[in-house]
């Protein structure tokens, strides 16, 4: 595998041009690297704390020493919680999070390494349009506003590369999909990170069809104590048209575009 010095990041013989969504296992949290075409990165959310390892693990098997654009979309341990270790490994650019508060150690790990790196937090908020690869055009949808439930603050990407997209939704629910739906932005997508781990606080019927994905990916741990991913929404899906992947019965799932065919492909 060739690498590309000026990116950081590996290429697969034919990755060249292409866009590679990775929705990496986790176990019961989540985490999205992006590879850009010309080998540009992105780290949304990193995993539980007791994932640090596995992230790092993940990062050198993508070849990937160098993070433009790091984004924690919501304090929750399970999004947030390999964060830190990341950010303390990798050449980090920019970073993201929602105006959230949280007395959490996980929380304040973070901050500590980004300090330690001379970094500050960008606000995620709705309407930024995030500088990142050339061709390929990263929005902000959400939050919309201030909200007091910690999931409603999550920062909502969506990525479009040439027809092709891809809506990413941390933990979102129904408050903040419905202020996503008002707000007029564009939410189509091919591709739906499905929110919450598939709870039944997101994903409203009203939200599905405004995205109306072609695929659905549900980053979920086997056997974890929520019930996610739940029957309403699998069902939900199910009658949308939905094709669903998810990391308890797949392992990671990677969706690579090359600006006009969406290719998926999982780990087993």
């Amino acid at each position: 595998m060739p690498g590309d010095s000026k990116s950081g990041a590996l290429h697969s013989e034919n990755g060249e041009g292409k866009l590679r969504v990775i929705f990496l296992d986790v176990g019961q949290g989540a985490s999205q690297l992006l590879i850009g075409p010309t080998g540009k990165t992105m780290l949304i959310d990193a995993g539980n704390n007791d994932k640090e390892q596995v992230m790092l693990n993940y990062l050198r098997q993508y070849g990937v020493t160098r993070l433009d654009i790091v984004m924690g979309t919501h304090p929750d341990a399970d999004h947030i919680g390999g964060l830190d270790k990341v950010i303390d490994y990798a050449d980090v650019g920019r970073i993201y999070m929602p105006k959230a508060a949280s007395n959490t150690k996980t929380f304040e790990s973070v901050l500590t390494s980004i300090k330690r790196k001379g970094l500050k937090v960008n606000t995620a908020k709705a309407g930024l349009t995030l500088d990142w690869e050339d061709g390929v055009r990263v929005n902000m949808l959400a939050p919309v506003k201030n909200y007091d439930d910690d999931n409603d603050k999550s920062a909502v990407v969506k990525v479009v590369y040439g027809s092709t997209s891809f809506l990413l939704t941390g933990d979102a629910e129904i408050e903040s999909e419905k202020d996503m739906i008002a707000s007029g932005a564009d939410l189509r997508a091919d591709v739906l990170l499905v929110g919450h781990h598939g709870s039944k606080s997101s994903t409203s019927s009203q939200f599905l069809k405004a995205v109306h994905p072609r695929y659905g990916i549900i980053q979920v741990g086997k056997d974890n104590n929520y019930g996610h991913p739940t029957k309403t929404i699998l069902q939900r899906l199910k009658k949308q048209g939905v094709e669903v992947y998810r990391n308890d019965l797949q392992g990671t799932v990677e969706a690579d575009s090359d600006g006009s065919e969406l290719h998926i492909t999982s780990e087993r």
